[in-house]
């Protein structure tokens, strides 16, 4: 029942109250995967620090035996064709998994830990400024490149940069409200269609990132240690006893 003073609403003004609520679900599902896809990121690469911070000069430290081993053997079998090949592939090994380790050593220090209150400074940034949001290409590329200066922050950990440049880009001109409703309609229409087709990407890279090998390497890691499990630890002990094991072997056979 209407009170007085009040009219029914318009079909068209119905059809934008709908559009407006089906937009908000969407940005909302779009920075919840955009936080997804940078958290899982930054996990993995603090993951990939640890892995060979732990074991990964080990596994370089047993590869070089390898080639040690193979290369000697070569040079006593110097005709032997297999002897030959089997020296290559493990020096090629060898070099891949020095640079690796090597690569790792060189950064200065792991990623950051990403706290709740990152996170949420992140969520906020990307509902205000994420480049779907815009309707014209000026403003698109505006945003892109803010975009990219809070991700930068967000693998930094760096919170307070995040709060800067949500404050430097003060209210959003797109959210201002006050033309015709046809236009709203046809604004949160595009809208929507840009939403969806991001959301859509999103989730095919985060998709990417959880098929990589690191990252299921990590989820194997993670879950033994939730159990109570050491499994870097085992392996580091592994690995210290294969390459005690490597160094008799080639005092032996040299």
């Amino acid at each position: 029942m209407l009170r007085s003073g009040q009219r029914a609403m318009l079909p068209e003004e119905k059809e934008l109250l709908r559009l407006e609520a089906e937009q908000a679900e969407l940005k909302e599902q779009v920075t919840s995967a955009e936080l997804a896809l940078e958290t899982t990121k930054t996990e993995t690469s603090q993951f990939q620090h640890r892995y060979y911070q732990a074991v990964g000069r080990l596994y370089a430290q047993l590869d070089e035996l390898d080639a040690q081993i193979a290369k000697v053997r070569m040079e006593q079998a110097p005709d032997d064709i297999i002897l030959k090949a089997n020296a290559q592939t493990a020096k090629q090994q060898a070099e891949k998994s020095a640079e690796e380790a090597g690569l790792i050593e060189a950064q200065p220090k792991p990623p950051p830990v990403i706290i709740p209150e990152l996170k949420q400074a992140y969520r906020q940034a990307v509902k205000l400024m994420h480049p779907d949001l815009a309707i014209t290409e000026h403003e698109r590329h505006r945003r892109t490149e803010l975009m990219a200066l809070v991700n930068l922050a967000y693998e930094r950990g760096d919170k307070k940069a995040i709060e800067k440049l949500i404050e430097e880009f003060g209210q959003d001109p797109e959210a201002i409200v006050g033309e015709d409703v046809a236009s709203r309609i046809v604004k949160t229409i595009r809208r929507i269609a840009q939403l969806r087709r991001r959301l859509g990407e999103l989730r095919q890279e985060i998709e990417a990132q959880q098929k990589t090998e690191i990252f299921r390497l990590k989820q194997t890691i993670e879950e033994a240690e939730t159990k109570g499990k050491d499994p870097l630890g085992d392996l580091t002990q592994q690995l210290m006893q294969e390459i005690s094991e490597r160094k008799t072997k080639l005092k032996t056979i040299r």
